[in-house]
């Protein structure tokens, strides 16, 4: 570089600024932490590995190593004095983290983190320290997860077209989705809406209102941005359910309400059916009911003639005993008075007496027919 008279002072000052700025390399106090220019991708549930090294290469482990998110004390994993502190390590990533230390003496570190969720995704600084000189680098952890396969469905007529609707859900980040014809040509214009449930995780459902009978089967894909993976579904449109399809339509839509005409007279008569065979099943009942109650009341009243059959059969049997008992007395007054009259004396003893008395009640009762 070629500098005349009047310049000669600038470019003086020049190259000692260019001194000054540049680093001593070497001193063993300096170096510089380099980590991944490019983000690194983890899959939802899987590992993630955030490396960082020292250039120049030199022996790293005496030095203190912080792995830790947008503030110096949310930590992901601290290294010091030759084994990992836990002291200030955010409580998410308990468990979960180690330090890869295969290359420390080279200066070569990692941090690997398992079971990788939506709440990982973002930014990282890894710090190399070392008295009290220190440097770092950021890192962009970009957290990716495949949701469930796009469900597409025919939800109905709308103005001059047929509206699809597709709905997925389950992915990270907010997926994009896509709706192509037969011919794989996009639809450009759909709605679209996503949200996010509470592990951070996108449901999205799309909808498209295909107007060109010529469609074919329609696509909806959704895509991860990270990941370059889709899920597709596709779904056929007969061309009935097109407003401006065929010429057939009026006799489609006469079909569909005569359709709908005997379904509910089918319908009807079915219920008049089982109205009838209920109505029918409580007839017998209450015939059955009632053949119940006349057997009960004809049982009754047999229980009553027999009662008061017995009853009279008693009575009768009192009445002749009295009848007998008066007729027996009314016979022995007049053998007594046909006795007297045959001028019998009377006993001179009791045993006579007595004699006498059985003679007169055995003449009596051979004489009673």
């Amino acid at each position: 570089m070629e500098c005349g008279s009047r310049p000669s002072l600038l470019c003086s000052l020049s190259s000692l600024l260019l001194l000054v700025q540049l680093p001593t390399w070497g001193s063993a106090d300096v170096f510089q932490v380099i980590g991944p220019t490019d983000p690194i991708v983890a899959v939802l549930g899987g590992d993630a590995i955030l490396p960082c090294s020292l250039w120049p290469a030199m022996n790293a482990e005496d030095m203190e190593l912080r792995w830790f998110r947008s503030k110096f004390l949310e930590a992901v994993l601290v290294y010091q004095n030759g084994q990992e502190l836990d002291e200030e390590q955010l409580p998410q990533y308990a468990g979960r983290t180690s330090l890869v230390r295969d290359f420390l003496s080279q200066g070569e570190a990692a941090v690997h983190i398992q079971n990788i969720q939506v709440s990982d995704n973002g930014k990282y600084t890894c710090l190399f320290k070392q008295g009290r000189q220190y440097d770092e680098a950021i890192l962009d952890l970009q957290v990716a997860g495949l949701g469930s396969a796009p469900q597409v469905h025919i939800e109905g007529p709308e103005k001059d077209g047929v509206r699809v609707v597709c709905k997925a859900s389950g992915w990270f980040p907010k997926p994009q989705v896509q709706w192509r014809d037969v011919r794989g040509e996009k639809f450009p214009e759909f709605s679209e809406t996503h949200t996010q449930d509470a592990a951070g995780l996108f449901s999205v459902e799309a909808a498209v209102v295909v107007r060109d009978n010529s469609a074919g089967d329609v696509t909806c894909s959704i895509l991860n941005p990270f990941l370059g993976q889709e899920k597709v579904m596709a779904i056929p449109i007969p061309e009935p359910f097109f407003p401006q399809a065929s010429p057939g339509k009026a006799a489609f839509v006469v079909s569909l309400t005569v359709l709908g005409l005997l379904l509910v007279g089918a319908g009807w008569v079915t219920k008049r059916e089982h109205s009838a065979k209920v109505q029918e099943r409580q007839r017998q009942k209450d015939l059955c009911r009632a053949k119940e109650e006349q057997q009960h009341a004809k049982e009754e009243a047999l229980k009553s003639r027999d009662e008061l059959q017995a009853e009279l059969g008693r009575r009768k049997a009192a009445f002749r005993a009295d009848t007998l008992q008066e007729v027996t007395a009314v016979h022995i007054e007049d053998k007594e008075e046909q006795l007297r009259k045959l001028n019998l004396g009377r006993p001179k003893t009791v045993a006579e007496a007595v004699t006498l008395r059985i003679s007169k009640l055995q003449e009596v009762h051979l004489m009673d027919p």
